[in-house]
């Protein structure tokens, strides 16, 4: 295997936009720095961060596609969030002080038929990932270039929401992992579950339509599963480019 990082990526509001990174440094049992760091409950949700709640308690791409082409930046010295959207102004945000005008902003993408954003909450015991441990998703690009030659188009990586990209695998090869640790710059991660799809996948992160069955594409392998999730268990930077080794 010669296998290498290609990208990375963290989304500092689940569901809320996604900022690429050249390097970070992860701590054992921790997910990616600032990655879901704060999430959108809604209307009929009584989550308030202090513990890991599952998706269905948030606002997200599944049910409200226009979210999936937000992008942001966290400025983590000045503790803002800059949000950009096609359909909307940018905002800046301090997350932990702006909820309001957070909510304002984002109110205008959301379906009407939908339960409506009602708190922006801070995770306080950790990232806000969908799976129930401090989870870092690794993605294989080959696979999604497999998933694009299935549906004869092009697809923006930014429909699977993944953190780490991989280059030099084997289509699929990443749920062979399962059970095993790989290496990647000084981190090492153990994988510990394939991830599951859902509808977010099948909007265009450009424009927040729908616009692909990329649930259907995945049928073809008789499976909705795309990535793997891993959780680091000896901390350290990775950057991209490094080296990725199966152990």
């Amino acid at each position: 295997m010669s296998a290498s990082v290609t990208q990375i990526w963290r989304h500092p509001i689940k569901a809320h936009g996604r900022e690429a990174l050249d390097r970070v440094t992860l701590i054992a049992h921790h997910c990616l720095p600032f990655d879901r760091a704060w999430a959108v409950a809604h209307e009929n949700s009584a989550v308030d961060g202090s513990e890991w709640a599952r998706c269905g308690n948030f606002s997200r791409g599944a049910k409200a596609p226009r979210l999936m082409a937000i992008s942001a930046e966290l400025n983590e010295a000045a503790g803002t969030i800059t949000l950009h959207h096609p359909d909307r102004p940018d905002l800046t945000v301090n997350p932990d002080r702006d909820g309001d005008a957070f909510l304002d902003w984002v109110r205008p993408l959301m379906p009407e038929d939908r339960a409506q954003s009602a708190r922006l909450v801070r995770a306080q015991a950790r990232g806000m990932t969908d799976a129930p441990f401090p989870s870092i998703t690794l993605c294989n690009m080959a696979s999604h270039r497999a998933v694009e030659a299935q549906m004869g188009q092009p697809l923006s990586i930014h429909r699977w929401r993944g953190n780490i990209w991989l280059d030099g695998l084997a289509p699929w090869e990443e749920f062979d992992w399962l059970g095993r640790q790989v290496k990647i710059g000084s981190a090492i991660f153990t994988v510990r579950e394939r991830t599951g799809r859902c509808a977010a996948t099948t909007a265009n992160p450009e424009t927040g339509q729908r616009d692909a069955d990329t649930l259907g594409a995945l049928r073809h392998w008789g499976h909705t599963d795309f990535s793997v999730q891993a959780e680091v268990t000896t901390g350290g930077e990775i950057a991209l480019d490094d080296e990725v080794t199966l152990l």
